[in-house]
C-alpha cells in the first residue's frame, strides 16, 4: 500500500513534507490575496460585467432594439428625458407618492402592533382581523379603492399604506412577543415600571424584527407604486412608462424600471445604515 507523503502528519519523527508544506504557502498567499480585494469591488463585479454583456448583445445585434435597448441607448435616453424635465418631474411625484403612503402605513403598522403585542385585550381585537385581512392581494383592491376613493392620488397613497402596514405590523408584532420574558421579570424585581420595561426592555429587543419589517416595507412601497401609477396617472414614472409601452419605447420602459431599482436600493441602504446606528449595541454574526 502507498502512503501519500503529503498528507501525512508531521510529528517528532518525521518533519512535514516539502510538497505539503509548499502547497499549504501558496493556499495562505492566495487566501491573502482575496482577502485584499475591496469588498466593494467583489459586490460591483458581476452586474458590471452583466451590462457589459448586455452592451455587447445590443451593438452585435444579437439582442434587437425592438426587444430590448442596449444600455447606451438607455443612458442617452436617460440624459433626454432630465434635459427635458420629464424625468426629475416624475421621480418627485413618484417619491410624493410613496413618503405619503409609507407615513400613514408605518403609523398604521405601529399603533396597532403596539397595542397587539404589549396588551392581550388588543390582541384579541386587532390581531384577527389584521390576519384575515391581510392575506387579500392588495392589488385586488384597486377597483374597491377607486370606487370608494375617486381616481386622483388618494386611491394610489391608500394602495401603497396598504401594502405597507401589513409586513410591518407582522414584524413589529413578532419582535416584541418574542422579547424574551425572563427579561421582564427581571427588570419587573429591579423596580422597573411598566413605561420603563417598554422603554429599556421591549423596544430595543423588538427593534430588530421592526427593522427587517421596515426593510421589506420600503420593497413593498415601490411595488406597490408601479400598480397605483396605472390608476388614470398623469405623471409619476408609472406614467413615463405607461406612455412609453403604447408606443413600444423599450429604452424609457427599462429607464423607469431602473429608477424603481435605484430608489428601491437607496430606501434600503437607508434602513440599513438605520440598523448599524440603532444596533451598535447588539453583536451579531456578519458572515466569514
Amino acid at each position: 500500500m502507498t502512503i501519500d507523503q503529503s498528507s501525512r502528519p508531521a510529528t517528532a519523527g518525521h518533519p512535514p513534507d516539502a510538497a505539503a508544506v509548499a502547497t499549504e504557502t501558496v493556499r495562505s498567499q492566495a487566501e491573502r490575496s482575496r482577502r485584499r480585494l475591496p469588498r466593494w469591488l467583489v459586490k460591483t463585479f458581476s452586474p458590471i460585467a452583466l451590462v457589459a454583456l448586455w452592451q455587447a448583445a445590443g451593438s452585435t445585434g444579437v439582442l434587437p432594439e425592438e426587444t430590448l435597448a442596449a444600455p447606451a441607448t438607455i443612458a442617452a435616453t436617460a440624459g433626454g428625458l432630465i434635459e427635458t424635465g420629464e424625468l426629475p418631474e416624475a421621480i418627485l411625484v413618484s417619491l410624493q407618492r410613496v413618503l405619503a403612503g409609507l407615513g400613514i402605513g408605518v403609523l398604521t403598522a405601529v399603533v396597532l402592533a403596539t397595542v397587539s403585542g404589549l396588551f392581550r385585550w388588543g390582541e384579541d381585537i386587532i390581531d384577527a382581523p389584521v390576519q384575515m385581512l391581510r392575506t387579500v392581494p392588495t392589488i385586488g383592491l384597486i377597483p374597491l379603492l377607486i370606487i370608494w376613493l375617486g381616481i386622483g392620488e388618494e386611491p394610489k397613497i391608500a394602495l401603497i399604506a396598504l401594502t405597507v402596514t401589513f409586513p410591518l405590523y407582522m414584524n413589529i408584532y413578532g419582535g416584541i412577543r418574542n422579547v424574551d420574558s425572563a427579561l421582564i421579570e427581571a427588570g419587573r424585581t429591579l423596580g422597573l415600571g411598566w413605561p420603563g420595561t417598554i422603554v429599556h426592555i421591549v423596544l430595543p429587543g423588538a427593534m430588530p424584527s421592526a427593522l427587517v419589517g421596515l426593510r421589506y416595507a420600503f420593497g413593498s412601497a415601490w411595488l406597490a407604486l408601479v400598480f397605483g401609477e396605472t390608476i388614470n396617472a398623469d405623471s409619476g414614472i408609472g406614467y413615463l412608462m405607461n406612455n412609453a409601452r403604447e408606443f413600444f419605447q423599450t429604452d424609457v420602459i427599462v429607464v423607469c424600471l431602473a429608477l424603481y431599482a435605484l430608489l428601491g436600493l437607496f430606501a434600503d441602504l437607508t434602513v440599513r445604515f438605520l440598523e448599524r446606528v440603532l444596533l451598535a449595541w447588539r453583536p451579531a454574526f456578519s458572515g466569514t
